[in-house]
């Protein structure tokens, strides 16, 4: 019995359409830039927060009436939502979904029933993937919800974690493998520190690159080629977490050679919660040639926590697309939704809704910064502010033709310097507001 018996697949009727259950802009057979928009844009649906989240928040139980789940732990029940959510990509059109192995199957009374419940569990997402053609984006592992890891999982300071940890991220690397996942993601919820009295940093930090290392060695010997993204976020759950925005990871990669084997997926409401906007990361992703993938929602800037709405706004989206359009676009990545609905949207049609406003919102940011790259007017406002550098002395320096001593000279010769270009930050938002 379908889940969604009064929606059908989610047509595209254009801009005009005043079908909420329409789209409007995302057109997926639409040709941008050579390619359609289905494959620039690689949507993907989260299972946690779309078929796990329940809508309770720390001053209340959940709100989400979902007819289809009996509310039990049991693999069948699971199985069964494992058919729902099939059923809601189809109806959605998103080609990839990605999970948690702990939102997928329940937590066992053993790691060997565990691993039993997600093998049983993938055995389905396996059935229901061959039978509707959507993929895996990518798989991870939950090292954050269980006791256990209250002090962290491979930043631990107790071994046994640790182990725990590995034992767990080993397996679901295995069903992400096994599903064909084009990647998979390390978020370290719990991996980082609330007091620096009772924390060894270095001694953290270099189990963590223990341990992502010993990740790359068992993807090979299982013959796993996904890219490996490492997720920044910043003190939530902890005060302080190792992998806090763009740069500290990058930082970290490189620090313990681990920048060939992983890039990052980024997350705009955890740029929020670090102070920058997700433009910034991701042009600070970019230009270490690390942009992997993103997690498309958006925070309220007047909460200090990550509200993981949907995004809905145009200049949010037209900022991270031409990120994606300047860097090469998206291989194994793509936008996927860690989004969900607020607690008040409970009917499951909700789902339909925010989604589909997602899905346009992106839509629209891939089209006007498709727009942006054909004219050229920004980028050569932007080039002509750095034109100094293209002659002369700059080019001069760039080319490694100076030092600090002829610099000196240079400028004890000349004098003092005049103001050569304004910032013009005002007309450049004017131009930007011309595209929108």
């Amino acid at each position: 019995m379908a889940a969604f018996p009064d929606v059908s697949k989610i047509p595209f009727e254009g801009p005009d359409s005043r079908n909420p259950l329409a789209f409007r802009y995302y057109d997926a057979n639409e040709v941008v830039v050579g390619k359609t928009m289905r494959d620039h844009l690689r949507f993907s649906v989260v299972y946690w927060h779309t078929f796990r989240g329940t809508g309770a928040d720390p001053f209340g139980p959940g709100t989400m009436q979902r007819p289809w789940d009996d509310g039990s732990e049991s693999v069948e029940n699971a199985q069964n939502r494992a058919r729902v959510a099939f059923e809601f990509f189809e109806k959605l059109g998103a080609p990839y979904y990605a999970f948690h192995d702990r939102d997928v199957a329940p937590e066992g009374r053993s790691l060997s029933e565990s691993n039993a419940n997600l093998d049983a569990v993938a055995k389905v997402l396996k059935e229901e993937q061959q039978r509707s053609g959507v993929k895996l984006l990518w798989g991870t592992a939950n090292l954050f919800s269980n006791p256990r890891y209250m002090h962290g999982a491979a930043t631990s300071c107790n071994a046994d974690a640790f182990a725990y940890g590995a034992a767990q991220v080993k397996k679901a690397m295995e069903v992400t493998h096994e599903l064909g996942g084009e990647g998979y993601t390390f978020w370290g919820g719990r991996e980082g520190y609330q007091c620096l009295w009772n924390t060894d940093m270095q001694r953290e930090q270099e189990h963590l690159a223990k341990f992502l290392h010993m990740a790359v060695d068992y993807a090979k010997e299982i013959g796993f080629t996904g890219q490996f993204y490492i997720e920044p976020k910043p003190k939530e759950p902890t005060k302080h977490q190792y992998d806090s925005d763009a740069a500290a990871c990058l930082n970290f990669l490189r620090q313990y050679d681990l920048l060939p084997h992983l890039k990052l997926n980024l997350e705009t409401n955890h740029a929020t919660l670090a102070g920058h906007t997700m433009h910034h990361e991701m042009e600070v992703a970019g230009a270490a040639g690390a942009l992997g993938s993103i997690d498309a929602n958006t925070g309220d800037l007047l909460l200090g926590w990550d509200t993981d709405q949907f995004p809905t706004d145009i200049y949010l989206t037209t900022q991270c697309m031409l990120a994606v359009l300047k860097y090469g676009g998206f291989t194994t990545g793509g936008v996927n939704f860690d989004a969900k609905v607020r607690r008040e949207s409970f009917e499951p049609i909700d789902l339909f809704y925010a989604h589909i406003g997602g899905m346009d919102a992106f839509a629209r940011g891939l089209k006007i910064a498709a727009a942006m790259i054909a004219d050229g007017r920004l980028a050569g406002m932007v080039q002509d502010r750095y034109a100094s550098w293209d002659e002369g002395l700059g080019a001069a320096i760039e080319a490694g033709q100076h030092d600090f001593k002829s610099l000196e000279k240079l400028m004890l010769d000349r004098g003092e310097i005049t103001p050569n270009a304004s910032g013009r930050q005002e007309l450049f938002e004017n131009v930007v507001n011309q595209y929108v």
